[in-house]
């Protein structure tokens, strides 16, 4: 469990970066490419200098890297535009969700257990993941606004359903370290073309506390996917239960770090929705 701990904790220290980045008022684009860059050179060092990078052109996950960093790119640029545009509320939701469809793959693919209590905990983790984002008033009405979050909603599930596919099927768990890092190496790859279209085009400056701002996000974002992957690993931990509880403990601690130390105001269905979220990972925890 110390592995699903440190993934969580680290997808929460994420949120706090972010609000940094807002604060000292740093770029989010630059520091998100810096941030890859951060991340695939972390992973680079733990998987040793034994594996070059044309040695990655030989592996039977090269394509999965590929989709996977086009994915984190392009879904995290849409996250964006969306909160932007339509309301983090609604960006939250539909990302957070999200987790029904690897919970499903789980279930269906690797023929992972169903039984009555987990099924029980895993309904209960989404309708607290529901609850503790929902935020009416930050919503706004607009019929495209129905459409995004669709697409978000699809492509977060797939992303998570498909770590775990390669995890499982096609990544052995001594190049985990260089699966993720070279996940973020192609993510930086596309990243470099879009901070170059805002240079070019928009006619933006590069800005240096966009490296210390990537550096401080590169480090937990690499470790949210490495812990996740040796959580998934892990003999005896189903990727139902580690999809839901990583889901609903990020969504928790979010939210209780947000209320004591960013005093963000929380109803009672968001309140409801912490109490929901404790319940669920009692008893899916009773079942690993």
């Amino acid at each position: 469990m110390i592995w699903l701990f440190l993934s969580i904790s680290c997808s929460v220290l994420i949120f706090v970066v972010f609000k940094l980045l807002k604060r000292f008022e740093i770029d989010n684009l630059q520091a998100i490419l810096i941030n890859y860059f951060i991340a695939y050179g972390i992973g680079q060092m733990q998987a040793g200098n034994a594996k070059g990078p044309l040695q990655l052109f030989d592996q039977p996950w090269i394509w999965s890297v590929l989709i996977l960093g086009l994915l984190f790119i392009t879904l995290f640029r849409l996250m964006a535009w969306v909160s932007q545009n339509y309301g983090m509320a609604t960006v939250s939701v539909a990302v957070k969700m999200a987790v029904i469809v690897p919970v499903s793959f789980g279930i269906l693919y690797f023929q992972e257990s169903a039984g009555p209590l987990k099924l029980v905990g895993i309904i209960l983790a989404l309708v607290a993941v529901y609850m503790t984002t929902y935020q009416p008033q930050k919503m706004k009405r607009s019929a495209s606004a129905f459409w995004f979050p669709i697409v978000l909603f699809i492509g977060s599930g797939f992303l998570d359903a498909f770590l775990k596919y390669n995890e499982a099927e096609l990544v052995p768990k001594v190049d985990q370290a260089w699966f993720a890092s070279s996940i973020f190496g192609f993510a930086a790859v596309f990243g470099i073309i879009l901070v170059l279209y805002q240079l070019l085009v928009e006619k933006k400056s590069f800005a240096f506390k966009s490296v210390l701002g990537g550096i401080a996000l590169g480090i937990p974002n690499y470790g949210s996917i490495y812990f996740l992957l040796q959580a998934l690993s892990m003999q005896g931990l189903e990727s139902s239960s580690i999809f839901a509880l990583n889901n609903v403990g990020v969504v928790f601690f979010s939210a209780l770090l947000g209320y004591f130390f960013y005093k963000e105001k929380l109803s009672r269905i968001n309140l409801t929705g912490i109490v929901l979220a404790m319940v669920s990972i009692v008893l899916i925890a009773l079942v690993l």
